[in-house]
């Protein structure tokens, strides 16, 4: 079993555990209760990395992910969580969005 909380290649990202979230419910209450600031310091330190993440996530199946690696992946989904904030609303919540305690994320 891995002794990091990452991957070793990634271990800089271990920081950002907090965004290591495992439901979509998780990811976005987080991104909601988040700071612009925060949010962008997760976003520009993840993006850059995002090609060696993935490369490294491929060589597992979703199922067959060791824990470090599972880690790594739901921050991956975290970024694609917090990107939109980034990227086209500049704030945590979508602009002129519906109330997102509305939304109810049913997993299977």
């Amino acid at each position: 079993m891995p002794n990091g909380v990452m991957p070793r290649e990634f271990a800089d990202l271990e920081k950002w555990i907090g965004w290591s979230l495992a439901t979509e419910g998780e990811r976005s209450d987080r991104r909601q209760s988040s700071t612009m600031e925060d949010i962008q310091s997760f976003y520009d330190a993840m993006l850059p990395r995002m090609d060696d993440v993935l490369a490294y996530l491929e060589q597992f199946t979703l199922d067959g992910l060791p824990e470090d690696a599972t880690r790594l992946f739901h921050l991956t989904l975290s970024l694609a969580e917090v990107a939109p904030a980034v990227e086209q609303f500049g704030q945590p919540s979508v602009v002129d969005g519906y109330d997102i305690k509305r939304f109810v994320a049913t997993h299977r």
